[in-house]
Formats: C-alpha cells, structure tokens, sequence
C-alpha cells in the first residue's frame, strides 16, 4: 500500500512540475516575443504568408462550422420557442449564445485543431532537424523571423474568423428557424437588434483574442521544446492540442467571469 501510495504521488509530482515547466515556458516565450513588439522586429514577407496560410486557408472549415453552429442553436431553442410561443426571442436565443460562447470556442477549437498543430508540427520538424540552430548560426533571430510573425498571424485572423464565422452562423439560424419553426427572418432579425447589444459581440471578439493567444504561444512553445527526434515531433502536436483547449476553456472561464 505505502509503496502504491509513492507512486501516485510521485506521478503527481511529475504532472505538477510539467505543468509548472510549459506554463512557464509559454510566459517566458511570451515576454521575449513582447520584448521585440517595441520596436516591432518582425519578417514583413513571413507574416503576410502567415496571413494567408492561417486565415484565407481557413474559410472553408470555419464556414461549414458556423453554418450548423447557427442551425443547432436553433434546434436547442427551438423546445422552449414552440412551448411557449415566444417566436419573437429565437434571435436573441441563437444570436446571444452564438455570439458570447458557442461560437468563439467552436471557431477557436476548429482553428487550434487545423492551425495549431499545424504551427507546432513545422517548428518541431525544424528544431529536431536544427533548422532552427541554423538560423542562429546565420545571425537570424527565429523569434523575430518565424515566431513573431506566426504568433500574429494567429491572433488576428482567429478575431477575423470569429467576425465571419458570427455572420454565418446567425445567416444559418434564421435560414433554420424560417425552415424549421416558421419563424420568419424579419422575426428573427428584429427580435436579436432589439435584444443583443453591442457589448454581447465584443465580449466574443475579446474572448477570441485571447484564445488566439492561447493557441500560438501552446503550439510554439511546443514546437520549440520538443525532444526525442521525430517521435517527439508526434509527441509534442499532441501536447499542442490538448494544451490548447485546455487554455482556451480556462480562458473562457476567466474572461466570462470578467466580462460578464
């Protein structure tokens, strides 16, 4: 008994301390990217590439995605709207949820699933293969070359899909709630502009943000980290990933209670 009780302390010391190792390992990443924002040291090239390949790239996946999230709001609200007859707040259901929660973390999910591994996987290809040791050699900073612009890039075009994604997903819900509830979209619609104020779709654009952070200083931190060759490699995108969406829901968590 004592020698099994050792042991689950001991894996609980080591799953402490390797969350302690990359949370520190992330903030520390994160004040040396900070450090080179003032004056911005960044590859311009290396950053509108970045813009394409995260966001333009992405449209496609982040578009099925709203589209059901719009249409599945609908579907959930759609029990209490025929119970009590309440046709005029289907927009404010679908529109308020969509816009605060579901669909931030639903487009941020999609976007560490497609982009972050992704980020995490080249970088941990060139750490194992030195590519990175190699710019150093050359007098290239990689923060400043590949880090930096990718970490941007992330950010700003989660908050751009964020946008698109809205728009999509409350197009889907008042497309399903005229299919399916008869509710029509000029009810749809005048039910959520008189009821979502403003503050409702800054609190999700802030949330992604966040979560744009989140998910470039998870991927690249690990990428940059990774040990054990090419098994690693593997190793370290799985880590990305779950890393990732444990951040965004704590992140979540903290910026509801916060912005509420």
């Amino acid at each position: 008994m004592a020698t099994e009780d050792e042991g689950i302390s001991a894996q609980t010391g080591r799953a402490v301390l390797s969350l302690a190792t990359d949370v520190g390992g992330a903030a520390v990443l994160a004040g040396r990217l900070l450090r080179r924002m003032a004056p911005p040291r960044l590859d311009g090239p290396e950053l509108w590439r970045n813009l394409h390949r995260m966001g333009v790239r992405s449209l496609p996946i982040v578009g099925v995605t709203a589209l059901f999230t719009g249409g599945i709001m609908v579907i959930q609200a759609g029990v209490l709207i025929r119970r009590f007859g309440a046709e005029g707040l289907l927009g404010w259901g679908a529109g308020f949820a969509t816009l605060r929660e579901v669909g931030p973390i639903l487009i941020a999910l999609m976007f560490s699933g497609r982009v972050g591994a992704n980020n995490t996987a080249e970088l941990a290809t060139m750490t194992v293969t030195e590519q990175i040791d190699a710019l150093e050699t050359l007098a290239i900073d990689p923060l400043s070359y590949l880090i930096l612009p990718r970490v941007i890039a992330m950010v700003v075009m989660l908050f751009v899909l964020t946008i698109y994604g809205d728009v999509l997903a409350l197009a889907g819900a008042a497309f399903m709630g005229d299919a399916l509830l008869g509710v029509s979209t000029a009810t749809f619609w005048n039910g959520f502009i008189e009821t979502i104020r403003v503050w409702d779709m800054a609190t999700g654009l802030i949330k992604s943000a966040l979560f744009g952070g989140v998910i470039a200083l998870s991927s690249s931190h690990f990428g940059l980290a990774v040990t054990g060759g090419a098994p690693g490699v593997g190793r370290a995108v799985n880590a990305s990933v779950v890393a990732s969406a444990t951040g965004i829901f704590v992140c979540d968590y903290l910026a509801t209670y916060v912005l509420q």
